[in-house]
């Protein structure tokens, strides 16, 4: 802060034009500004003071704009980071703000934009600074709970919160079940485009000769069957945000229409030659891999690079480590109070196969299991027992070992020990003798059926704790039927 109590602002931009700019819009708006050409400068001046905010330019003649953001995240006091863009450089600018930087601006921009942007960095700042410890506000995600504590979903949050702040479009991957529609209304909610609406597409569930119609609509008497005229996506997205789930899954000439509308911002519905405009911002989701199927020449290389504009990549949540817990007790409260349970945790043993399972499915496959558990069963903690007969079929063992997680649950050990002892001292009693030794798969038939009465019959847990996949064990038990 300055001694007139303006916040400081260093802009550091190599053009003298655009550097006078910015510093004349924020002078006007309350600030206090200094500007440096190249990378070098400001941090000299970033050593001798700490500025409130800094404006640079990714792209610096001397030295990448990433370094200077390095440097003032690693002071004891630091101002927050805003970056400015181009479409060319988009990707610095997301791995900026995966490096701590608090917004990226895209040129060009509106003097409106870059004040509010600093505007918010200053009110940021002072929270930061407060000596006095209070709880923080739910960030809008949060409110959407979008729950995570894992150094993957922070990436994701710290990107979103930003991406929330521009109009450019955003591209989420991650496996089915991961959360993408999700993710995509908690943007929606935490952008300008709060109050507008919300309108989601699944393009793998809409016929190919009724996708046109969906999203664009169609005018009385265009087809067969259309009797009066009717709106589309785009048209009723107007002013909010159009998510297109499944984007892969569209066929190509339905992707040169949309690549169109993206460009132009008009469209013409079906059966008529009549522009319309509509202002949407799009977010579209893939559980597949876009840029294989760009190569494979099923989805337009163009369409791709601008709807890629923010990439933002969903981990699975067996990647997420505690998260599974975090999110299962939330899930397990939500499922309680709907159906007026008194469920308020999972038994040790619950707990440590939700972390030994690999979750196919993801955060949906979750959902499931306790939506399950909490319907049929009644109680205040969920037992092994109580899981579904079904689950764990396409389970796949993050290791055959057993980590104590940070809860501190470790498998209990009595099953496979007082197997594989029980084992152990029949073949040692035996006379020595080839008759006597006994097949391979016997002995592992016996461990795996003492192991799953043990457990009551429940196959995930036992495989949980023999160090294997349950799906190993149906596959060894139908092959003992059929042998």
């Amino acid at each position: 802060m300055n001694i007139d109590n303006k916040p400081l602002v260093y802009v550091v931009e190599d053009s003298l034009s655009s550097g006078a700019l910015y510093c004349s819009q924020l002078k006007k708006a309350g600030f206090d500004t200094q500007h440096f050409v190249d990378g070098y400068s400001a941090l000299v001046a970033i050593k001798e003071k700490m500025p409130a905010v800094l404006v640079q330019d990714v792209c610096l003649p001397d030295i990448s704009g990433l370094e200077v953001l390095k440097y003032v995240n690693n002071q004891d006091t630091s101002a927050k980071v805003i970056i400015i863009t181009s479409n060319s450089s988009i990707d610095v600018a997301v791995d900026a703000m995966r490096l701590g930087g608090y917004d990226f601006i895209e040129k060009p921009f509106t003097s409106e934009r870059l004040t509010t942007s600093v505007g918010n960095a200053v009110k940021q700042q002072h929270q930061d600074i407060k000596t006095i410890a209070v709880e923080p506000e739910a960030t809008s995600l949060e409110r959407m709970n979008f729950i995570g504590e894992s150094l993957s979903m922070h990436t994701v949050f710290r990107l979103l919160e930003s991406a929330a702040r521009s109009k450019a479009s955003v591209f989420v991957t991650g496996e089915s079940g991961t959360g993408k529609e999700v993710c995509a209304l908690g943007l929606h909610q935490a952008s300008a485009r709060e109050q507008g609406p919300f309108i989601a597409i699944n393009c793998a569930a809409i016929p190919a000769e009724l996708f046109e119609s969906e999203f664009f609509g169609h005018v009385k008497g265009a087809f067969s069957g259309a009797l009066t005229d009717r709106k589309g996506a785009v048209e009723v997205a107007n002013g909010g945000t159009l998510f297109l789930d499944e984007i892969c899954e569209m066929q190509l000439n339905l992707q040169a229409k949309l690549l169109r509308f993206l460009q132009t911002g008009t469209f013409c519905k079906v059966g008529s030659n009549d522009l319309q405009q509509s202002d949407v911002r799009i977010v579209c989701a893939t559980n597949r891999n876009p840029a294989e199927e760009v190569g494979e020449g099923r989805f337009r290389e163009d369409l791709y690079y601008r709807l890629n504009v923010i990439p933002v990549m969903l981990p699975p949540l067996r990647e997420r480590g505690d998260d599974i817990l975090l999110l299962a007790n939330h899930i397990l409260q939500s499922k309680t109070a709907e159906n007026n349970k008194q469920f308020t945790d999972f038994s040790a043993d619950v707990k440590h196969t939700f972390m030994q399972y690999d979750w196919p499915g993801n955060i949906r496959e979750l959902q499931n299991v306790i939506e399950n558990i909490v319907v049929i069963y009644d109680g205040q903690t969920v037992q092994p027992n109580m899981l579904p007969s079904n689950f764990g079929h396409s389970i796949v063992s993050h290791s055959n070992s057993h980590p104590v997680n940070n809860h501190g649950i470790q498998p209990n050990q009595t099953t496979t020990n007082t197997t594989a002892k029980s084992s152990t001292h029949t073949i040692a009693s035996q006379q020595p003798s080839p008759h006597n030794i006994v097949q391979l798969w016997i002995v592992e038939k016996n461990a795996i059926e003492a192991a799953i009465g043990q457990c009551d019959g429940n196959i995930p847990l036992a495989a949980a704790y023999l160090g294997i996949s349950a799906s190993t064990i149906y596959r060894k038990m139908k092959s003992w039927t059929e042998s």
